[in-house]
C-alpha cells in the first residue's frame, strides 16, 4: 500500500441489498484510510457524486435500469478524471472490452472475492492518490495561469523562474526589454540573479526557495544584454501554491533614466547651493506658510544668527516693520510669473537696522511650491537719496529765491530800457526755472500719484498749450479715457512735446496715436541712434544746447509710478516713437 497519510472517500454502488455494505466493511477493514459510502442505483450514485467529495467509484455492472457502462459515462460527464472500478459477476470479455473503451479505471470479477479485497483496496488507494495528485497539479497549473495572466497585464517587466533560475514565463515587457521574442527566453538563465547574488552575503534566493525569506529587493547597476549599462529596481518573491514554493516571481523596472535624472538633479542642487551661498545678498527660501526652509551664508553673516536659529524663525522676527500676518499676506499676493519688490528693514541680532529691498518670486524647492526672497542692502542708496533730498531742498529754496529776485528786477528793467539782451536774459531765467522744476521732480519732490479718470485728448491739448511750439504741428489720433494722475500725465506729455521741439526744430510735426494697451508719441525728426536709446532716460543726458537733460528721465519716473512701460522705436513719420504701454483704459474705445 501507498505510504500516504491522506484519507479517501469511496462510493460503492450495487443493487444487491447486502453487497454494498459488505464491500464497504471489507475495504474499511483492509485500509483505515478508506471511508465508504453506498448506493443502490445509478441515480443514487450520481446524486452522491454531485453532493459529496468522492475520490473513487466502485460500481456493479448489472442494474434493473441501465448498466455500469452507462453509469461510467454519466460519471465521466460530471468528472472525466474520477477513478471508476467496475465489478461484474458475468466476466464477459465483451463487457470488459466495452468498459475499457469507455475509460474504466479497473475491472474486477465478483467471483474472485473475497480473496482479492486486499488487492481491491490497494487499487482504490492508488487510483484515488493519483486522482488527488492530478487535481492538485491542475489546481497549481490554473493558479500559475492566473499568475501569468496577471504578469502579462503588468506595466513592469516580470518573469517566473525555476530552481535553476531559468525563465519558465516572461511577460511581453521583459521580452521587449531584452529585445527578443518571449519563446526564445523560456528556458534561458537569468542574467540579473547572478549579479544580485554577487552583491549579497550568503544566498538570498536559496532562502526564498526554502521559505525562510519573503522577498529580495534592491537596485542594481550593471551591463545587461541588448541594454548596455542600465540601472534596475528588482523585487523577487516566492510563488507558493498550497504551502509549497512552485517558482520565483521577479519584477523589475528600468530606472536608468530616473537614476541619471536624479544624479543630474543632485549636481544641479549642489550648483544651486554653491550659487545660493555664494551670493552677496541675503537669500532665503520660505514655505507657503511663511516657514524658513533654507538660508544662505550671507543671511547668516549679515543678520548674526546661526543657520539653525534662522530656520526656526519667521521673517517677522527680524523685520520690526512686519507681523507674521503681514508676511503671510505678502506670500498670498505673490504673482505666479512676476517678481514682488518692496522695501523694508531688517534688524540684526546685535540690534542694528539695515534698510533692504526684497525681491520675492515663486519657485519649486524640493518638489514643493516655495518663495525665494533676495534681500539687498540699500543703505548706500538710502544715504544718496537723503543727500538728494537735501540738495533738492537747497535748489527749491536757496536757488529759487534769487531767481525770483532776478526775474522781478528784469521786469522793472524792461520798463526803463529797451534792449535785445533783455529777451536773452528772460530766456535764460526761463531755462533756469525749468531746470529747477526738473531737478525737483528728478529728486522725488513730487506728490504721490492720485489716479483718476483722465481724458487723454484733453490732457494732450493742455500740454501742447504749455509748450512753446512756434511753427510745430500736432495730430491727435486717440480719444480715450485712461486711469492716471492728471498732473503727472500732463507733465509726461509736456516733456515729450518739449523734447520733440528741442531736438527736431520749431517746425517739427508730432503725432499721438493709440496702441492696444496704451498710446504713442512720434515725430518726423532724425530719430535717436540705437546706442543712445537707453541713455536718453538717464538724468542729465541731452543733445540740445538749451535742454536740461532731465525731461526723459522724468518721463521714465512718471511711467514707473503708474506701473507703465516706455520703449523707444522707429516711428512711421521717420523719427522717434515713444510707446507707453500697460495703460488702463476706462472706456471701450471706438
Amino acid at each position: 500500500m501507498s505510504g500516504t497519510t491522506e484519507d479517501y472517500t469511496v462510493l460503492v454502488v450495487d443493487d444487491e441489498p447486502d453487497y454494498p455494505g459488505l464491500v464497504a466493511e471489507r475495504l474499511e477493514a483492509e485500509d483505515p484510510r478508506l471511508t465508504v459510502k453506498t448506493g443502490s442505483s445509478i441515480e443514487d450514485g450520481l446524486e452522491i457524486i454531485e453532493s459529496d467529495s468522492i475520490d473513487c467509484v466502485i460500481s456493479d455492472y448489472d442494474f434493473p435500469v441501465g448498466d455500469g457502462i452507462e453509469f461510467l459515462r454519466e460519471v465521466r460527464s460530471v468528472d472525466e478524471n474520477l477513478p471508476f472500478l467496475l465489478l461484474t459477476g458475468r466476466g464477459s470479455e465483451g463487457i470488459a472490452s466495452e468498459a475499457i473503451g469507455a475509460g474504466v479505471t479497473d475491472y474486477f470479477k465478483k467471483r474472485q472475492f473475497p480473496e482479492q479485497y486486499p488487492v481491491l483496496a490497494n487499487r482504490v488507494v492508488n487510483a484515488a492518490t493519483t486522482y488527488r495528485r492530478e487535481l492538485e497539479l491542475e489546481r497549481r497549473r490554473q493558479e500559475l495561469e492566473t499568475y501569468e495572466h496577471m504578469l502579462h497585464s503588468m506595466l513592469e517587466s516580470a518573469a517566473l523562474y525555476d530552481e535553476s533560475y531559468r525563465f519558465t514565463f516572461v511577460n511581453q515587457n521583459l521580452a521587449d526589454w531584452y529585445g527578443r521574442p518571449r519563446e526564445e527566453l523560456l528556458g534561458k538563465r537569468s542574467s540579473l540573479i547572478p549579479k544580485v547574488r554577487e552583491n549579497r552575503d550568503g544566498d538570498p534566493f536559496e532562502e526564498l526557495w526554502n521559505g525562510t525569506r519573503e522577498k529580495v529587493t534592491g537596485t542594481l547597476e550593471g551591463e545587461f544584454p541588448n541594454q548596455g549599462e542600465a540601472v534596475l529596481e528588482f523585487n523577487f518573491s516566492p510563488v507558493e501554491i498550497e504551502g509549497e514554493v512552485e517558482a520565483l516571481l521577479g519584477v523589475t523596472r528600468d530606472v536608468t533614466k530616473q537614476h541619471r535624472n536624479k544624479q543630474e538633479l543632485q549636481r544641479a542642487f549642489e550648483e544651486y547651493q554653491e550659487l545660493f551661498n555664494g551670493m552677496n545678498d541675503t537669500a532665503w527660501v520660505l514655505s507657503e506658510d511663511g516657514e524658513i526652509l533654507s538660508v544662505n551664508e550671507a543671511a547668516v553673516e549679515t543678520l548674526g544668527y546661526s543657520r539653525e536659529e534662522l530656520r526656526s524663525m519667521s521673517p517677522a522676527n527680524f523685520d520690526p516693520t512686519m507681523t507674521a500676518e503681514d508676511v503671510q499676506a505678502l506670500i498670498d499676493r505673490l504673482p505666479d510669473d512676476q517678481t514682488q519688490v518692496f522695501e523694508t528693514v531688517h534688524e540684526t541680532a546685535a540690534g542694528q537696522e539695515i534698510p533692504v529691498e526684497i525681491s520675492s518670486s515663486l519657485v519649486t524647492y524640493q518638489g514643493e511650491p516655495a518663495v525665494l526672497s533676495i534681500g539687498r542692502d540699500i543703505s548706500a542708496r538710502k544715504k544718496r537719496e537723503r543727500r538728494l533730498e537735501e540738495f533738492a531742498s537747497v535748489v527749491s529754496h536757496d536757488l529759487r529765491n534769487p531767481l525770483n529776485v532776478a526775474q522781478g528786477r528784469l521786469e522793472m528793467l524792461k520798463e526803463e530800457v529797451e534792449s535785445d539782451h533783455l529777451g536773452e536774459i528772460e530766456a535764460a531765467h526761463s531755462q533756469m526755472e525749468d531746470l529747477i522744476d526738473d531737478l525737483l521732480t528728478s529728486a522725488g519732490e513730487t506728490d504721490p500719484i492720485a489716479k483718476t479718470s483722465v481724458d487723454l485728448q484733453g490732457i494732450v491739448e493742455r500740454a501742447w498749450a504749455g509748450v512753446e511750439t512756434e511753427a510745430a504741428t500736432l495730430d491727435v489720433e486717440v480719444d480715450r479715457t485712461v486711469r492716471a494722475d492728471e498732473d503727472q500725465l500732463r507733465r509726461l506729455f509736456e516733456n515729450l512735446l518739449r523734447n520733440a521741439v528741442e531736438h527736431v526744430g520749431e517746425d517739427v510735426h508730432v503725432r499721438i496715436g493709440e496702441l492696444p494697451k496704451g498710446f504713442y508719441l512720434e515725430d518726423d525728426g532724425p530719430g535717436i541712434p540705437d546706442g543712445d536709446r537707453q541713455a536718453v532716460f538717464d538724468s542729465g543726458f541731452s543733445t540740445a544746447a538749451d535742454g536740461t537733460g532731465f525731461g526723459l528721465s522724468i518721463l521714465r519716473q512718471i511711467t514707473e509710478a503708474h506701473d507703465w512701460s516706455v520703449e523707444i522705436r522707429d516711428g512711421e513719420l521717420g523719427g522717434t516713437r515713444f510707446e507707453i504701454t500697460g495703460v488702463e483704459f476706462l472706456d471701450s474705445g471706438g
